[in-house]
This record gives structure tokens, sequence and C-alpha cells, in this order.
């Protein structure tokens, strides 16, 4: 920010372009703020100080500000042109944005609140421009911060307090304990309050804290008041600070004055007399940024790709021009402008390579550009993903349409209206190609309405929106220095153009025969744009020959099956489940659904049924590939050709060439490239899925959607749990290490494998535009979500694991993402099986719709939730009859175990009980719920911070042989995102999420022991004991009421009555019943003899 005011106070520090090259590539260096983990403002990382770098709050936020700051800013002031302007990317600022208000007002994993993040919501920075979050990060400082001579940095900062050790820099984690309540207070935040307080116009606060100020600073020479670094308590009164907290006299400690807190003293005493305004030592208005903005108008352009695209719209009543029709606008997928600013800061002489190649944003796309005379317009990243199959499907691209434009109405902040240029492309037509997508017809009527996806739209020519559009010149593309695209020290990878999309209108940019116009720039886009059309290798799919052929296939992949089987060392006990010809399905296994651990014992077959089949081979004994490309050349199906180019993968690897119409012939992978492009015509999404992963297609901003889920404070599992298998994702790391590591905890397994890395992507997607769906999380366990997944399609159709498997496969993308949205929600959905006719076979397809009809109830997101909230209202009635009125000594172990269920059962609750119990009628509700909620590792609220308390008064908490010790609240306080995630990590060890979700009720039982009058709990409570115990309880009472052993049948894993996981946790027969009885017997030794109410 300090450099912005160079150029306008007539410093001139910058000379020459190197230096302005050298500046600009900070800028690349500063805009991964948001997701770099570094030490923080104070220089000392995790509050232990032991090197341990994290995410921080308040480098987030200077990072924003500054990047806001140096946009556009002309280095060499009034003297300077285009080439000395240095360039941010707005969808760069837009992270750090979302991130800081992800973290606030929690300032870093280990530190639940920072003092120093003042300097991030008021002055200097203004970084966040919600009013509403700025006032509660300000609240949350004073209260927990404040003390009687300014704020402490953090809670438990041990720096110059008496009991730190002056010969240890690294303090050990139990050592945090020692600092509580004695802490050192920082007059410096006082004087960040005061301007704040001038800045909003608060005079109260700015005399309140002058005041207070004045009482202790320190007079200096000549009369003039200093201010100290700190206040600490005197060494001899450390255990009455300790037990009484702000009542000692501190004494002042450090530098005097501090310089940093004296300079902002002496400004804040300066505005608040009036000798200066806010605007002289706020230059560049940054104040400003809470005021609200105008509401954004979105443009879309709507193009034909062809004219008979064109003429099927015009049928439609709507009328587009194509691409052609643009000219002179050009217009270009989101790749070309990554290529295009990955040119920006190159410098030979100073080593500088200049900005990473990475993707667009959807604000960087909707500006329009103007490079070297020419107007370019680009398409939005998620029309240019042909490099993976999302785009394949129309229904996903609208979603992301949708996504696009409500991201662009809440964060678009530039001069001018932001402009979507839509492609209908042909990918967009339906199954006869003869008519648009239903899906995307009825969204091009609501963009021409003026209203989609929560935004304004106004639809038009780009012709018409040139004068009303933000526009940018990127002149460092213009001729200079650096000015030939084609420098010779540069040199385009094939990896830069490798995948790029064959379709005509991206090659035709009608460039015009004069010098003017096909200049450098035309064919540097002509170069990057290039790629020769494969030649077609692969036979068309022999769709006549009848019976016999199909038959002989059909023989022929069976024994190919065996030697897949033998190829890969597979188990092939789950071959059965599937339809022999699909090699691909075979070669994996299905999914296990939660529900049934033992699903696969009745499914095992022998497979020497196939291995007796007999395989072509040569004279030597080996298998024959010529043999098989031949048939190759006669499979009725793409899925007898993929089955087939699969075999070759194995056997020969993708590099083998086939000799198929000619020596040497095409590679395995080029055929199988080609066969991709074939099948995703055909929407078959199980076997497009799998042919991506055996071609290792790059998933669209894969590390990317990581990123943006780490950076919101979310740790990642991936593979199937438990532990070692279920791999931790805790910091950022590079895509192929990102992939590596999938593929090893998938267990080599494709579906699994394929399935995480879709599911981040929809992940990273909803944390974006919806992040209330993730607040009680703090770790996302991908390979249990594909189970949950499998599972609920399993019930829903009545159907095995490998048919759950083999549905779940095929849902396209956006039924996938549909369907990620109703298990993170909670929301009931329904799902739809209906034929339809491929590649000559008639296929199942699957789909996914909400369930509103009239009568059905939305399923709360946390059960748990809302029955809490009741149990509350009901005890604070009984407490307040109960008034003055004292317990007697039996009346806790009552209030735990029948006080529940009684007052559940009487009065003006009764009602609601028999509501609940209709509501809860259907077999297996509660079961599903408590699954949903354990694989998502929802808790109730308030539930680490009540799980700390109970650490406090007991040794520790046992889940499953794994002890979550009580010396944890000794290094971590309860608001810190740390404990939340080491709980987490403890609970996590229990792979069956209904019965995690039990371990957490029964733990809930235990902390509403917290504020009864209870000094100690004991040892180490056995969490997992107390819930075998309710179990045992419910198991004899239901048996005594006549419930046979059908009914009471226990899950073999956990041994825990089927009938319990899908009880409501309220009611007579309600979880919670027998879970406070269990609590009670099992602490009923360490209760209170003369009695006391229950919170």
């Amino acid at each position: 920010m300090g450099v912005r005011t160079w150029p306008p106070q007539g410093l001139h520090i910058i000379h020459s372009l190197d230096e302005v090259n050298f500046i600009q590539n900070l800028v690349f260096y500063i805009e991964a703020a948001y997701k770099t983990a570094d030490f923080g403002i104070w220089e000392r990382g995790d509050k232990t100080n032991r090197g341990i770098t994290e995410l921080n709050a308040s480098s987030v936020g200077m990072a924003k500000a500054a990047l806001e700051a140096l946009d556009e800013l002309d280095l060499f002031g009034a003297k300077g042109g285009p080439q000395s302007v240095i360039r941010v990317l707005s969808d760069e600022v837009q992270h750090c944005q979302s991130i800081l208000h992800s973290m606030l007002p929690r300032a870093s994993s280990s530190k639940e609140v920072d003092a120093s993040v003042l300097s991030v919501i008021s002055y200097p920075a203004f970084a966040v421009e919600d009013s509403e979050l700025v006032e509660i990060t300000k609240q949350e400082i004073i209260t927990k911060l404040q003390g009687r001579y300014g704020c402490c940095r953090f809670l438990r900062d041990g720096y110059r307090t008496p009991r730190e050790d002056p010969n240890r820099s690294y303090y050990e984690p139990a050592e945090l304990k020692l600092f509580e309540n004695i802490e050192c207070e920082w007059p410096l935040f006082w004087t960040y309050l005061i301007i704040d307080g001038i800045f909003n116009g608060n005079m109260e606060q700015v005399q309140e804290y002058r005041e207070a100020l004045e009482g202790i600073l320190i007079k200096g020479k000549n009369g003039v008041r200093l201010v100290p670094e700190l206040y600490s308590v005197p060494p001899d009164k450390v255990d009455e600070e300790y037990n009484n907290p702000h009542t000692v006299d501190r004494i002042p400690m450090g530098k005097l004055p501090l310089m940093w807190g004296q300079s902002l003293y002496i400004l804040g005493c300066l505005m608040a007399e009036g000798f200066l305004a806010p605007g002289e030592i706020d230059p560049l208005n940054r104040r400003f940024a809470t005021v609200p903005k105008p509401d954004v108008v979105v443009q879309v352009c709507i193009l034909a790709e062809t004219e008979g695209i064109k003429a099927i719209l015009k049928k439609e009543g709507i009328h587009v021009e194509t691409v052609a029709d643009v000219y002179p606008i050009r217009v270009q997928p989101a790749r070309i402008l990554s290529h295009i600013y990955a040119r920006l800061g190159r410098n030979k002489q100073m080593s500088l390579t200049g900005r990473p190649y990475r993707h667009m944003g959807v604000i960087g796309t909707s500006k329009l550009y103007n490079i070297r005379k020419n107007i370019f317009a680009f398409t939005p990243q998620f029309i240019d993903q042909q490099q993976f199959y999302l785009a394949l499907d129309s229904k996903m691209i609208v979603e992301m349409l949708r996504t696009d434009l409500s991201y662009l109405c809440s964060r678009w902040r530039m001069t001018g209206r932001p402009t979507i240029t839509f492609p209908v492309s042909q990918t967009m037509l339906d199954d006869t190609g003869s008519s648009i997508h239903p899906t995307v017809l009825a969204t091009l009527r609501k963009l021409q309405d003026g209203y989609f996806g929560g935004a304004r739209i106004q639809t038009g020519k780009l012709s018409e929106f040139l004068t009303t559009s933000c526009r940018t010149h990127l002149s460092f593309m213009d001729p200079g220095p650096e000015g030939k695209v084609f420098a010779n020290g540069y040199k385009l990878g094939l990896d830069s153009f490798e995948e790029l999309d064959p379709e005509e209108w991206l090659h035709g940019l009608q460039f015009a025969e004069d010098a003017d116009t096909y200049d450098e720039v035309a064919q540097y886009l002509d170069h990057l744009l290039q790629r020769t059309v494969p030649q077609s290798n692969l036979p068309p799919t022999a769709q006549q020959g009848g019976l016999k052929r199909f038959r002989a296939a059909v023989h022929t992949t069976r024994d190919l099956m065996s030697l897949a089987s033998k190829a890969k060392d597979l188990q092939v006990q789950n071959v059965g489940m599937y339809v022999p010809s699909k090699i691909f399905q075979a070669s994996q296994q299905s999914v296990k659904l939660l529900s049934s651990p033992h699903q696969h014992d009745q499914e095992v077959k022998s497979h020497a049924l196939h291995a007796e089949m007999n395989l072509p081979r040569d004279e030597a004994g080996n298998v024959d590939c010529k043999a098989l490309v031949d048939q190759l050349r006669i499979c009725p199906t793409l899925q007898e050709q993929a089955d087939i180019l699969y075999m070759l993968h194995i056997l020969k690897g993708p590099e083998w060439h086939t000799g198929l119409e000619s020596e040497p012939g095409p590679t395995v992978k080029e055929l199988l490239t080609e066969l991709y492009v074939r099948v995703g015509a055909t929407r078959q999404w199980a076997l497009i899925r799998y042919i991506s992963g055996i071609l290792k297609k790059k998933v669209e901003a894969l590390d990317e959607a990581c990123t943006a889920l780490l950076s919101h404070q979310k740790h990642l599992t991936v593979g199937l749990p438990p532990e070692p298998r279920e791999k931790t994702i805790s910091a950022p790391i590079p895509y192929e290490e990102l992939v590596r590591l999938i593929d090893e905890a998938s267990e080599k397994n494709l579906s699994v494998s394929i399935l995480t890395q879709e599911i981040m992507v929809y992940l990273a997607m909803y944390i974006r535009t919806q992040p209330a769906l993730f607040t009680d999380m703090f770790r996302i366990r991908i390979g249990l979500i594909i189970q949950v997944m499998a599972t609920e399609l399993a019930h829903s159709l009545h159907c095995s694991a490998g048919e759950a498997t083999e549905n779940l496969m095929n849902l396209s993308p956006s039924n996938v993402k549909n369907l990620l949205y109703h298990i993170l929600s909670g929301k009931e959905f329904g799902v739809e099986k209906s034929v339809r006719s491929v590649d000559s076979l008639v296929t199942t397809a699957i789909s996914i719709y909400d369930v509103e009809a009239a009568g059905a109830t939305k399923t709360e997101r946390a059960g748990i939730v809302r029955l809490k909230s009741e149990i509350k209202q009901q005890l604070d009635k009984r407490r307040q009859s109960l008034t003055g009125s004292k317990p007697g000594d039996g009346d806790l172990l009552a209030s735990l175990s029948a006080g529940q269920s009684e007052l559940l059962d009487k009065g003006s609750f009764s009602s609601l009980v028999k509501d609940q119990s209709s509501k809860d009628s259907r077999q297996g509700q509660w079961k599903r719920r408590r699954r949903l909620d354990g694989a998502l590792n929802r808790v109730p609220l308030g539930f680490y911070q009540k799980v700390w308390k109970v650490l406090q008064k007991c040794h520790g908490l046992s889940v499953e042989g794994f002890v979550l010790p009580s010396s944890t609240t000794r290094e971590m306080t309860p608001g810190e995102m740390k404990f939340a995630v080491h709980v987490e990590s403890v609970l996590n060890r229990v792979p069956q999420p209904e019965y995690r979700q039990l371990l957490v009720e029964t733990i809930l039982v235990l902390t509403m022991l917290v504020d009864v009058e209870v000094h100690t709990m004991g040892g180490i409570i056995p969490v997992e004991k107390i819930l075998h115990a309710a179990n045992d309880l419910f198991y004899e009472e239901q048996k005594a009421l006549g419930a046979d052993d059908q009914m009471l049948e226990k899950d073999p894993s956990t041994g825990i009555c089927d009938l319990l996981y899908d009880s409501a946790p309220s009611g007579r027969f309600g979880t919670m019943t027998y879970l406070s009885k269990s609590v009670a017997l099992h602490l009923y030794d360490l209760l209170p003899g003369d009695g006391c109410a229950m919170q």
C-alpha cells in the first residue's frame, strides 16, 4: 500500500522497466497469500513458537489490501506509460476476501482471536467489506483480550511474562496453560481503537480509549507522553493475577516508546483534535470498503458455435450471432487468456519467469480486452473444460453458469459491467442433435427474461456492450523491449496445447490479409490454438452382425476378464455382480456399503470358469495381442472396444503401436483418446469416467479446488476409512502429488479415485457459493461421502453394492453434484430410473430430484441440534418451576436417567413428541440421518467448547482405544480450530459413521454435567463403554417388552442394536434416555451428594 502512495507524492523510486517487472513479480508472490501459511504478524507462527507456519487472517487481509492498492498503478507516475503499469487479477483479490471472511473472527488455527486483526478490519487495511463481520470481530477482541492496560496479543501469549523461560525461544505444549490470565497487555491496540472510532464517527469510543491511554502513558523528557511496548504482571503477584484476572497493578516493560504505538497515538490525537482529516492518512479511500455497493447487472452475450446451431435457436425464438458474426471482436477460450497473462512480468535479464500459468477466474473472463488494436472476449473457464468430462454435461454447464453469475453479483467491484460470453456448442444439443437440450433452452429463456441464479441479467450483442462493459488494455502485449511474443527464449511446450479444443470456431480467427490486422498477436494465438485434428484410426462399431457376433464378443470378453484378473492379480470375488461384458467395472471392487459390512460374502464366485476360456495365443504360448486388435475391428459396441483397449493398455502399455490399418499404427493411448471423444458424444458416463481415469485426464482445477477447501480451514481426507488407508490433506500440495495421493488412498480403485477428484471440485464450488453448508465441519471425508452416496442409492433403488456402484458411476456430473448437495444439506431427495438407447444398447439412466411433494418433510441438517434446543427449552421451564426448592440426593440421577423421558412425555411437549413420532415413522430414517451426520463430521453447535470443559474435569475421554487426554486443554483454548480438529481426529478413528454419531451423542450427554457442581468426573472416561451399557439397557428393556431377536439384531462390527441406531434421540425409547441412564450409572459415585439442578 505504501508503493501506491509514491507517485502521487512525487517520489520517483522506480526508474527502469526491469524494476517494474520485479515489482510485478512480487505481486504474483502476494497473490498466493490466501493459500500460503506463514509466521504471521508476530513472526511466531503457531503460538507454541516452534516454527510451525499457519494461515493468518492478518497476513491475508494485508495482502488483499496491497493487491487492491497496486492494481493499475503506474510506477513512473506522470512520466509513465502502458509498460510501467502494475496489473493485479481481480479473481486473486476475491480469493483473499473469501478466505478472510471464512476465517474471521478467528485469527488462525491456533489463535481463536488476535488483536492484530484490528489493523485488517480497520485502519490501515480496511480489508473486510462486511460491516457486520467487522463489528463481530472487534467485539470478540475487546471481550476476550482487553484488560486495564491495553489488549493482549492473543490468548495464552507467553511473551515477556514472568513465567516465560528466557533461555528457551519455544514453549512446550502443556506450558501454555501457565500463561493464562497473565498475558502481557499492549497499549498499542488502544491507539488502533482510537483511530477506528474516528473513522466510524464514534466519538464515545474515541473519548473512552483516549482517557484510558492517558492513565497508562509514561511521561518522558519535556513532558512528552510515551507509549510503552507492554505492561507485564510483577513476578511476585503472578498467582494473585492468575486467580483474579485484571486486579493486579502491572509494570511497563520493553521498548519505550514503542515507535509503532507512538506513531499511531500521535495520528489519533491529531485526528481527534481536528488537525488531520481521515482522507489525509487514507489517501486511497480504503475506509469506504464497507459502504454498500450498487446492484450489479451482468451482461450476457449468447453466441452460436455454428450457423446450424444459430438456425436451431432461431426456431425457438432466440436470435443470436455466431462467433464469426461478431468479428472484429474475437472470441477465445479462457485458457488463451491464461497463456497471455503468463507473459506478464517476464524479464530475461533478471531471469523473471512471469506469472505462473493458472486458470482464469470468472471475473477475469468477464472483461473485454484490448490487445494491439484488437478487442478480445473470452469464454468462461467452465466452457473450456474439454480436458475433463464436466463440460460434456449440459446440466452441469448450466449449474456452473448459475454459480458464476451469483459469484459475479456479489464480488464485482470494477468500473463497467461484467460481460459473460456464453457460446452454445454442439455438446449442448440433445441426443438427436436437431434441437437444444431442454435444460440449456430453459436457461437461455430465463437469461432473456432478465433474472437467473439470483442475478440481474441483460442479454444482447457483444457490439452493443462495448460502451458499458469493463475493458482492459493489456499493454504488456504491445511492442517494446519484451514485446515480441515469439521471443527466442520463449518456447511453447507441447503440454500447453496438447489437449486444446479441436472445434473449428476456436481456430477461425478470420484475420484479414493486411499487415495491421495479421500481426504477431495473430500468429501467437494461432500457434496457441493450432492443433492437428487427429485422424480417425478407430474402426466404427459394428452395428450389424446379429446375435452370433454379439455372443462371440461376450465370449471373448469373458476371456479378457480372466486375463484382466491374471494380469493385475486382482481379487475377483465380486465379479458376479457385474454384467460380464464390462471389464472396467469387473476389475474394480464396488464401493462398500455402510449398511452391510459382509456384503461380498454371498457374491464370492470362483474365476475358474473364466480361466478355462481359450484365449488367442501365438506359437510361443503367449497371449496374441494382434488377435485382440483384429477383434477390435468387429466390436459391436463402444463398450467392447473399451474392454479390448483396456486389456492392451494393461498388457502392452499406453505407447504400444497396435498396427491397426497400417504399420506401426496408432498407439493404445491414441485409440483410447479417440474413443473418449466418441463415448463423450453418447454420454455413457461410467465409460467416460473410466477412460478418463486410464488416460489420467487432468481434472480441471483439481489442485485449485483442494486449495480452496483448505484455505477455508477445512482439512480433507481421501480414501475409505479407517486410517492409514484414509489419507489426510492439511496443506496445499502440487497437482501431481495430489493425484498420486488420491490413487494411493483409493488403492488403485478407479471408481473411488475418479469420484474423489470429481467430488473435490464440487465441494470447492459449494464452499465458494454456499459456505453455510460447511459451518460445523472441520474435516471433509470424501471417501466416506462416496460410501454414503452408494449406500443412499442402494437404499433408494433396493439394489446390491455392485449395482449401486455402477449406478453411481453412471450418474451424470450434474446428478453427482445434486446428490452431493442433498447429502451436505440433509434435504430429502428422490431417485428416478429411466431407460435410454445408447450405442445400439438399452441402458438405465439414473437422475436425482428434490422431494417437495405436499406432506413431505425436509430432514433437518443435524437432527441432534434441534433436539438439543428442544430439551433446553423444557429444562428452562422446569428450572423456573423449581426456583427456590432444593432437590434431594437422588434428583441428579433422576434428572439424567428418567427426567428427560418423563419431561418429554408430559405437558405441552406431548404433542410435539406425537408429532415427532409420526414424522419418524419411516423405518431407517434416524439411522440414515445419523449416517449422514457421522459421515460429514457434523456435531451440535458449541460441541467442541463443551468437550474442552469436560476434559478439564477428567483425565481424558477414551474412544475405541484412542484417548483424548485432558492435557490437550493445557495447550489449546476452547475456541481453537486446532482443538476441534484434534477432537475430530480421535472420533474419526471410528470407521462406521452411525456408530461415530452415537458416540457424539454420548459425549453430548457428558457435556450436560459441565455446568453441574461436579469438581471431577474421575479418570479416563470410556465413552464406548457408556454407549454399550446404554445399548444393553435398551436391549433388555425391549426384550422385556416382547421384541423378538430379529427386531433386536445387532450390528456385528459394533455390537449395537440396529433398532437403537434407528431410534429418535428424544422420547420414551429415545437414545438420549438410555445414554443419560448409562452416564448416571457410570458416574454415580462421583456426583455430589447434596444434590444439584441439572443445567
